[in-house]
Protein backbone atom coordinates (compact mmCIF):
# COMPACT_ATOMS: atom_id res chain seq x y z
CA UNK A 1 0.00 0.00 0.00
CA UNK A 2 1.30 3.44 -0.92
CA UNK A 3 1.08 6.16 1.61
CA UNK A 4 1.28 9.83 0.79
CA UNK A 5 3.14 12.88 2.48
CA UNK A 6 2.41 16.52 2.14
CA UNK A 7 5.47 18.31 1.58
CA UNK A 8 5.61 21.88 2.10
CA UNK A 9 8.23 24.14 0.25
CA UNK A 10 10.26 26.21 2.29
CA UNK A 11 9.00 29.23 0.47
CA UNK A 12 5.55 29.20 0.77
CA UNK A 13 6.61 28.19 4.45
CA UNK A 14 8.20 31.49 5.14
CA UNK A 15 5.90 34.77 6.98
CA UNK A 16 4.61 36.93 4.01
CA UNK A 17 4.60 40.69 4.64
CA UNK A 18 1.02 41.50 4.54
CA UNK A 19 0.02 45.38 2.72
CA UNK A 20 -2.10 47.05 4.52
CA UNK A 21 -3.60 50.64 4.36
CA UNK A 22 -0.94 52.94 4.75
CA UNK A 23 2.31 50.72 3.48
CA UNK A 24 1.94 49.44 -0.13
CA UNK A 25 3.74 45.78 -0.98
CA UNK A 26 6.26 47.30 -3.28
CA UNK A 27 8.46 43.93 -4.14
CA UNK A 28 8.35 40.55 -2.98
CA UNK A 29 9.79 37.51 -3.74
CA UNK A 30 6.27 36.28 -5.14
CA UNK A 31 6.94 38.33 -8.27
CA UNK A 32 9.71 36.24 -9.67
CA UNK A 33 7.37 33.17 -9.33
CA UNK A 34 5.04 34.65 -11.64
CA UNK A 35 7.35 36.41 -14.06
CA UNK A 36 9.29 34.34 -16.71
CA UNK A 37 11.32 36.65 -18.55
CA UNK A 38 14.67 34.87 -19.09
CA UNK A 39 12.98 31.67 -20.24
CA UNK A 40 15.06 29.78 -22.30
CA UNK A 41 12.12 29.61 -25.33
CA UNK A 42 12.62 33.42 -25.80
CA UNK A 43 16.81 32.55 -26.25
CA UNK A 44 17.16 29.35 -27.95
CA UNK A 45 14.64 29.77 -30.59
CA UNK A 46 15.39 28.19 -33.66
CA UNK A 47 13.06 30.61 -36.28
CA UNK A 48 14.86 33.45 -37.62
CA UNK A 49 12.96 36.38 -37.68
CA UNK A 50 15.34 38.23 -39.85
CA UNK A 51 15.20 35.56 -42.75
CA UNK A 52 11.35 35.85 -43.19
CA UNK A 53 9.20 37.56 -45.74
CA UNK A 54 5.76 39.49 -45.01
CA UNK A 55 3.99 36.73 -46.59
CA UNK A 56 5.62 34.26 -44.40
CA UNK A 57 4.70 36.07 -41.08
CA UNK A 58 0.96 36.84 -42.56
CA UNK A 59 0.03 32.79 -43.38
CA UNK A 60 1.86 32.11 -39.69
CA UNK A 61 -1.17 34.03 -38.38
CA UNK A 62 -3.94 32.53 -40.31
CA UNK A 63 -4.16 29.70 -37.52
CA UNK A 64 -5.17 32.63 -35.06
CA UNK A 65 -8.31 33.85 -36.74
CA UNK A 66 -11.32 31.16 -36.45
CA UNK A 67 -12.37 29.41 -39.60
CA UNK A 68 -15.66 31.05 -39.69
CA UNK A 69 -14.49 34.38 -39.83
CA UNK A 70 -11.45 33.19 -42.55
CA UNK A 71 -14.67 31.77 -44.61
CA UNK A 72 -16.26 35.42 -44.18
CA UNK A 73 -13.57 37.39 -45.11
CA UNK A 74 -12.52 35.15 -48.01
CA UNK A 75 -15.95 35.06 -49.25
CA UNK A 76 -16.20 38.95 -48.83
CA UNK A 77 -12.68 39.58 -50.85
CA UNK A 78 -14.41 37.07 -53.45
CA UNK A 79 -17.28 39.01 -53.89
CA UNK A 80 -15.29 42.14 -54.21
CA UNK A 81 -12.95 41.15 -57.04
CA UNK A 82 -15.65 39.31 -58.84
CA UNK A 83 -17.53 42.94 -58.90
CA UNK A 84 -14.14 44.87 -59.65
CA UNK A 85 -13.39 42.12 -62.73
CA UNK A 86 -17.00 42.61 -64.02
CA UNK A 87 -16.52 46.01 -63.64
CA UNK A 88 -13.77 46.96 -65.53
CA UNK A 89 -14.63 44.13 -68.21
CA UNK A 90 -17.96 46.08 -68.85
CA UNK A 91 -16.28 49.25 -68.70
CA UNK A 92 -13.49 48.02 -70.96
CA UNK A 93 -16.27 46.63 -73.39
CA UNK A 94 -18.75 50.08 -73.25
CA UNK A 95 -15.47 52.23 -74.12
CA UNK A 96 -14.42 50.05 -77.18
CA UNK A 97 -17.95 50.53 -78.55
CA UNK A 98 -18.27 54.49 -78.07
CA UNK A 99 -14.83 54.63 -79.29
CA UNK A 100 -15.65 52.89 -82.85
CA UNK A 101 -19.29 54.56 -83.16
CA UNK A 102 -17.51 57.53 -82.82
CA UNK A 103 -14.86 56.95 -85.29
CA UNK A 104 -17.68 55.18 -87.58
CA UNK A 105 -20.17 58.04 -87.54
CA UNK A 106 -17.69 61.28 -86.48
CA UNK A 107 -15.03 61.25 -88.58
CA UNK A 108 -17.08 61.38 -91.94
CA UNK A 109 -19.27 63.71 -90.19
CA UNK A 110 -16.33 65.99 -89.28
CA UNK A 111 -14.73 66.03 -92.93
CA UNK A 112 -18.21 66.51 -94.43
CA UNK A 113 -19.00 69.46 -92.49
CA UNK A 114 -15.26 70.56 -93.22
CA UNK A 115 -15.98 70.64 -97.02
CA UNK A 116 -19.04 72.43 -96.77
CA UNK A 117 -17.56 74.76 -94.79
CA UNK A 118 -14.64 75.23 -98.00
CA UNK A 119 -17.77 75.63 -100.00
CA UNK A 120 -19.36 78.33 -98.47
CA UNK A 121 -16.09 79.94 -98.11
CA UNK A 122 -15.57 80.24 -101.64
CA UNK A 123 -19.31 81.45 -102.34
CA UNK A 124 -17.99 84.37 -99.93
CA UNK A 125 -14.80 85.27 -101.57
CA UNK A 126 -16.37 85.49 -105.06
CA UNK A 127 -19.15 87.48 -103.84
CA UNK A 128 -16.32 89.68 -102.43
CA UNK A 129 -15.13 89.39 -105.52
CA UNK A 130 -17.87 90.45 -107.64
CA UNK A 131 -18.73 93.40 -105.51
CA UNK A 132 -15.00 94.34 -105.66
CA UNK A 133 -14.89 94.78 -109.45
CA UNK A 134 -18.24 96.32 -109.65
CA UNK A 135 -17.21 99.16 -107.64
CA UNK A 136 -14.15 99.28 -109.45
CA UNK A 137 -15.86 99.42 -112.41
CA UNK A 138 -18.81 101.45 -111.85
CA UNK A 139 -21.05 101.61 -115.48
CA UNK A 140 -19.85 98.24 -116.75
CA UNK A 141 -22.99 95.35 -116.92
CA UNK A 142 -21.49 92.37 -116.28
CA UNK A 143 -22.47 88.92 -118.14
CA UNK A 144 -25.13 87.75 -115.34
CA UNK A 145 -26.74 91.48 -115.28
CA UNK A 146 -27.66 91.15 -119.15
CA UNK A 147 -28.83 87.94 -118.53
CA UNK A 148 -31.02 89.35 -115.78
CA UNK A 149 -32.62 92.49 -117.74
CA UNK A 150 -35.45 91.29 -120.19
CA UNK A 151 -35.19 92.43 -123.95
CA UNK A 152 -37.71 95.00 -125.43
Amino acid sequence: MVQLTEVEDEHYAQDQPQATKDNVLLASDDEDDYTDTDSEISEDSDIEVDGETLYERISALKDMIPPSARRQFNSTVSTVTSFTKSSLIFSGRALWVISTSAFLVGIPFALAYAEEEQYVQMEREQGMIKGANEMLTPGVVSEEQKQAQPTL
